[in-house]
């Protein structure tokens, strides 16, 4: 699990700096339910790839994030899963919000690249494993809609490849937005922790 925008996504009520109130907070959760209640061996790179020298640079934050997510899968070639948490950014008072055990809990949107423009591919950006990465967000889409079926919205489909070429099951979520409290993205952990179980052991 790691963060391309780490340094820059935070929730309505987080507090300045405090990364637990931030998106790798929220993954820092992801991770422990995933290795507490499901037994997954679970690395979290905490780091903020689109903070360089003390600023915020999100342009080169894709490129830094395939150093460092390369470098991780290197050494550890068993990884099955790779997860780029993300919180979404809409820019109006849009709130995704639902109501999961009793509780207030932001939405997800699994998100494709497709290395591809409205000319045809992109061929700099060529993914070998665009199929399997559409394969899996779909699969967690309908699982989703299975278990809670106003947590996920549709799949969203957008140019360029966002890392996705790096392994077969490579999951882009967006999380709420910058309307949705930390308490709503982290109580949004546990029913997706359940979702990715249920689609990796095939239940």
């Amino acid at each position: 699990i790691f963060h391309t925008h780490g340094a820059s996504e935070a929730f309505i009520d987080s507090k300045k700096g405090k990364q637990s109130d931030s998106i790798i907070g929220v993954g820092s959760r992801l991770s422990y339910i995933l290795r507490k209640k499901y037994g997954y061996n679970v690395i979290h790179d905490t780091t903020a790839y689109d903070k360089i020298n003390g600023s915020i640079d999100r342009n080169k934050a894709y490129n830094n994030a395939a150093a460092g997510i390369s470098e991780i899968l290197e050494k550890n070639p068993s990884i099955e899963v790779v997860i780029d948490l993300h919180r979404d950014g809409v820019g109006n008072a849009v709130h995704r919000l639902t109501t999961i055990d009793g509780k207030r809990t932001a939405q997800v949107m699994f998100f494709n690249g497709l290395s591809r423009n409205a000319s045809g591919n992109i061929d700099y950006l060529y993914n070998k494993n665009l199929q399997a990465n559409l394969s899996f967000s779909l699969q967690m889409k309908l699982k989703c809609m299975e278990n809670y079926p106003d947590f996920a919205k549709p799949v969203y489909l957008k140019n360029y490849r966002y890392n996705m070429h790096l392994r077969e099951k490579f999951l882009l979520i967006e999380l709420g937005n910058e309307n949705n409290t930390v308490e709503e993205a982290k109580n949004a952990m546990e029913p997706l922790a359940k979702v990715l179980d249920q689609v990796l052991t095939g239940k």
